[in-house]
């Protein structure tokens, strides 16, 4: 595993001066960086531990900052702690010291809290429990600068345009969806979480290219879109969800050979959303 100083957290790509719009993108889940301390059960696989992240999607949102929108990506692996978790969803079968009562959400039931218990592919990723101050202590650093960082943008962009809006940048497996399954998930709280222009918009855009697109299923937005999808104060939110196998083969962990067209593909998307907020 790679050590993961605090400062690892996530990192920044500003927009050129003049060109910044209401739009922030994050990747919270790209990271693949994994400290000694989190203490995986022996002989997990590296393919194990990193199923979950997702993977290169903060590379293939280079052309970002220059549409004038700034992103934050995660560094820290998704299997040391989620950043797209509520820091409450502690799972009680993983963690001593945490109360079952009230009974924490389904995903974090099912093995998938704030500090997960199984990686991507259902592996174990502990063949021991952690203690709360483990837990408490990873939230406290890497989760809270994270959020923190992630709040600034939003309340410096509201401050110079009158509205924030965030677009969360995720992947799914192939799987999730199967061979006929959408390409691309628009996750907006079923209506709740920002403008309905924005969302008609951005499936226009991706229907342009050809790519299937669905709505709020299986994905409608996970804790950042809940937490800034607050459109009557000024804080938008969407989630998006790419389908791997759009630009990742999966079995060898490396871009496909699909990873240029989606790329393009993506430049367009961001370049035209860009242009609809400068």
């Amino acid at each position: 595993m790679s050590p993961a100083p605090t400062d690892a957290t996530f990192s920044l790509v500003p927009v050129p001066p003049g060109r910044a719009t209401p739009l922030v993108f994050a990747s919270p889940h790209s990271g693949g960086l994994y400290p000694e301390d989190m203490g995986a059960t022996e002989g997990l696989s590296v393919a194990s531990l990193r199923s979950a992240e997702d993977a290169a999607v903060d590379r293939l949102l280079g052309a970002g900052a220059a549409a004038g929108a700034v992103l934050i990506a995660g560094r820290i692996g998704r299997a040391y702690v989620d950043l797209n978790r509520a820091p409450e969803e502690l799972d009680p079968t993983l963690i001593d010291g945490v109360s079952a009562t009230p009974p924490p959400g389904l995903k974090t039931q099912a093995g998938y809290g704030v500090i997960p218990r199984l990686a991507g592919d259902g592996a174990p990723l502990y063949d021991r429990r952690l203690t709360r101050e483990e837990a408490v202590g990873r939230i406290a650093r890497m989760h809270q600068p994270y959020h923190e960082a992630l709040g600034g943008l939003m309340r410096a962009a509201r401050r110079r345009h009158g509205r924030a809006i965030l677009v969360d940048w995720h992947s799914m497996p192939s799987r999730a969806t199967g061979p006929n399954g959408p390409d691309v998930v628009l996750g907006d709280r079923h209506g709740t979480s920002c403008a309905t222009d924005l969302t008609r918009r951005l499936r226009a855009l991706f229907e342009a290219m050809g790519w299937r697109v669905a709505l709020n299923r299986p994905y409608a937005g996970g804790y950042a879109t809940q937490l800034w999808g607050r459109p009557e104060e000024g804080f938008e939110a969407m989630q998006i969800e790419l389908n791997r196998r759009l630009y990742w083969d999966e079995a060898s962990g490396g871009p496909s050979v699909g990873w240029g067209r989606c790329q393009s593909g993506l430049n367009r998307v961001v370049a035209a959303l860009g242009e609809d907020f400068a």
